[in-house]
């Protein structure tokens, strides 16, 4: 087997077309074209959960030092310290223990009430009024208001802060992501907070962030500089947001699509937790995460040179029928097998518990209200984004 298209099957991640339906591709790139070559964007990419699965966990091969998305690892932008998603050991290992403090399974645990609240304030107004928007009105205030609560961000500034981060990652149709360090990387509209909290400390990240004290790579004990603290929030800020925002989307869209399923979670909620992992793997957020190879590899019988890049593509793994029977079938009642969302290994996703809870939370609230609902076809809009899958809106209506 090749890695290019011999068998005539094309991967873009900028096509707009693939991307309101990616699995037909994935398909044929797991039976046809496992190992994938892509000349005009210059990437390699693997589709097999097999394979991503073990291409994830190998990070001194497939190293993260110069990005996660292609447009980043192309744009050889010195990426600088603080950013855990696009580092390596054992400057890596160093900075995700201190953020693993913050995502304890306790603290997580101890949201549950404020985020049942922030789904209330968003959900009791719309009851009566024959619809809702599943992400105007719930993916992009619930997340934003959780994230903006750990961080210390006042509510009345949080939704200009999250129009920032995500405007950062959008696209023109078709078109790559422009990319720059400014644009990528600044937490430059965290800094007025955080020179607050420096001289106001308070009970949330960023106040911990900046009175931790670590052991650093050189062995020195020391506290996180400014410069440190700006890229952390930004990256919570952002992986925050994004993700569990797409999350309810997906929510809105595929369970009215499978009414029955949907039925079952109104008069059962024991299923909430298996609902939300199914969720996650039949319509992943992230397509894919990149790498650059420290060496040469060979996958296929194809050798794969020190210094490329490679798309291990999480969407096409969650549906790869060699791990999971009928794969492209939404099913509640799934035998749950670990599937590659939240990623795998040292890069695994700090904040996964947090995105299950409020995932299932935010099902739970709206079925409390609107247990039956239709998609509003003509009103919804997928998001132009090659790094993350979701809606930009996805409003339906209710009895």
């Amino acid at each position: 087997m090749t890695a290019t298209s011999t068998n005539h099957v094309s991967y873009d991640p900028y096509d707009v077309e693939i991307n309101a339906d990616p699995y037909p591709v994935f398909r044929r790139l797991r039976d046809d074209a496992p190992l994938y070559r892509n000349e005009q964007h210059d990437f390699f990419a693997l589709s097999r959960f097999e394979d991503v699965e073990r291409g994830l966990r190998d990070a001194k091969t497939y190293i993260s030092g110069r990005g996660a998305i292609l447009e980043l690892i192309k744009a050889e932008i010195e990426i600088p310290s603080g950013v855990i998603i696009f580092e390596d050991p054992p400057i890596h290992t160093v900075h995700r223990s201190l953020l693993s403090r913050v995502f304890t399974p306790n603290r997580v645990a101890e949201l549950e009430p404020k985020i049942r609240e922030f789904c209330a304030r968003s959900l009791d107004p719309l009851v009566g009024t024959g619809g809702l928007d599943f992400v105007g009105d719930l993916g992009a205030q619930m997340p934003m208001r959780t994230i903006g609560m750990l961080l210390g961000i006042p509510e009345q500034d949080q939704e200009a802060i999250r129009d920032r981060v995500d405007a950062n990652l959008r696209t023109e149709a078709g078109q790559p992501m422009q990319t720059s360090a400014a644009d990528v990387l600044s937490g430059e509209m965290f800094a007025d907070y955080i020179d607050w909290r420096a001289d106001h400390p308070s009970d949330d990240l960023m106040t911990e962030m900046l009175q931790a004290e670590f052991e650093d790579e050189t062995g020195t004990v020391r506290r996180l500089t400014r410069e440190e603290v700006l890229l952390y929030v930004t990256v919570i800020a952002g992986a925050g947001n994004e993700t569990t925002t797409r999350l309810i989307g997906w929510m809105g869209k595929v369970l009215a699509a499978h009414p029955d399923q949907r039925r079952e979670l109104v008069a059962d909620r024991a299923l909430l937790p298996a609902a939300i992992e199914e969720l996650l793997r039949y319509e992943s957020p992230a397509p894919y995460v990149g790498r650059c190879l420290s060496r040469d590899v060979e996958h296929y019988g194809t050798t794969v040179p020190e210094g490329s890049i490679m798309l291990f593509l999480i969407g096409a793994a969650n549906h790869d029928d060699r791990r999971w029977p009928f794969p492209e079938q939404f099913d509640i009642h799934r035998e749950i097998h670990p599937h590659l969302t939240f990623g795998f290994g040292i890069h695994f996703c700090l904040g996964a518990a947090l995105a299950r809870l409020e995932g299932r939370i935010a099902l739970d609230e709206v079925l409390n209200r609107f247990p039956e609902w239709d998609v509003d076809e003509a009103g919804a809009r997928l998001a132009q984004t090659s790094t993350v899958r979701g809606w930009e809106s996805m409003p339906v209506h209710t009895p």
